[in-house]
């Protein structure tokens, strides 16, 4: 066999193996995201921004804006979320979806979209985030 055609086929693989090897360790990390169990009642009024990174390689970076209202001065409920920004190519009804299952259970345990796991818990993290920041304002 030429040399020249070992050493590509040698190269190749391990270009895969090592690119396979980031992309578990990235699934990884996203499949034990933990996703904090907030009570929604209790936050603040108001708009916050919660941002997620992305994971080790950023490739799920995402960012969103809840609105938090009050319905009864002892009870507070998420009313809308709203995608700002997103780095994955996916259509403005898969953020819809993932949104009003939040919104409707006023929760962030709720099911997952299908096929979208990983990018779903990402979306997570940011409304986390967001919430974290109403949280907050009650300890002022």
């Amino acid at each position: 066999m030429n040399t020249k055609i070992l050493v590509t086929i040698i190269t190749i693989i391990l270009l895969t193996s090592y690119g396979c090897k980031k992309i578990n360790l990235e699934h990884d990390e996203a499949m034990n995201l933990e996703i904090k169990a907030i009570d929604f009642s209790t936050l603040t009024p108001g708009e916050y921004t919660g941002y997620y990174a992305g994971g080790m390689y950023g490739w799920r970076e995402n960012e969103c804006k809840v609105t938090v209202d009050t319905l009864s001065k002892d009870y507070s409920r998420v009313i809308t979320i709203e995608l700002i920004q997103s780095v994955e190519d996916q259509p403005q009804s898969f953020f819809d979806e993932l949104y009003q299952r939040v919104i409707d259970k006023q929760s962030l345990q709720v099911d997952v979209i299908s096929g979208a796991t990983l990018t779903s818990k990402a979306h997570f993290k940011a409304i986390e985030d967001a919430l974290i920041k109403s949280e907050s304002e009650n300890l002022k």
